[in-house]
């Protein structure tokens, strides 16, 4: 039998609504726990969240936002927050896509991370896929000078999609240049999917596009 969905927060909830940052901004959700200025972060599909909590432990004084379409894995993913006892996290339940066009300040991310979303495999649906120029764009709108864009995925096609809409933006390029994409990063987190994944042969993509530092935007 599956087991039943833990409601409780074991300690301080996390999560906030979209109505919240739209009215307040994103980075006044964390105050008073941060100390101004700090840097802002985001992942786009946290999933289990080890990815999330792994950065948010190594940098206690950056502010992570995490994005999730799943109730349930945000609920997880606040149950986590919890009992680590971590407070330079928020959480939102809402689409990607939505937040970085419509709450996220140009200019105020240091990065932007987006780990092995659904590739939508089926023809039909290719348009339901994250990576999209207008996607892109916004993204790269939201990037301090310098910052970056970091993209993972396992999937083949979506792959051979990705590269080049993300080298077709103009207020990026490509950190990993020459190359396309890397299928090792050092020092980079292995997360549990992607344990499993490594083991069953599965190709790696990672790619990194960093916003051009002197490119003005028109």
């Amino acid at each position: 039998m599956p087991r039943s969905l833990k409601y409780e927060i074991p300690g301080e909830d996390w999560r906030r609504t979209t109505v919240e940052a739209a009215v307040e901004g994103m980075a006044e959700l964390f105050s008073p726990q941060l100390e101004r200025p700090f840097e802002m972060v985001l992942e786009i599909g946290f999933g289990r969240g080890e990815f999330l909590l792994d950065l948010a432990a190594k940098e206690p004084c950056t502010a992570f936002l995490g994005v999730e379409v799943s109730f349930k894995r945000t609920l997880k993913m606040a149950r986590k927050l919890a009992r680590a006892g971590f407070d330079n996290v928020r959480l939102f339940e809402a689409r990607g896509q939505v937040v970085v066009k419509d709450l996220i300040r140009k200019d105020s991310l240091r990065e932007i991370w987006i780990n092995f979303s659904d590739p939508w495999p089926k023809d039909r649906h290719a348009g339901r896929r994250l990576i999209q120029p207008d996607f892109v764009r916004d993204a790269a709108l939201c990037l301090v000078s310098g910052g970056t864009l970091h993209v993972a995925t396992d999937d083949v096609p979506y792959a051979e999609q990705i590269d080049p809409v993300l080298a077709s933006e103009p207020l990026l390029e490509n950190a990993f240049a020459p190359e396309r994409w890397l299928c090792e990063v050092p020092g980079r987190m292995h997360t549990g999917y992607e344990v499993e994944w490594r083991e069953a042969g599965r190709p790696l993509h990672f790619f990194a596009y960093r916003r051009r530092v002197a490119l003005e935007e028109g």
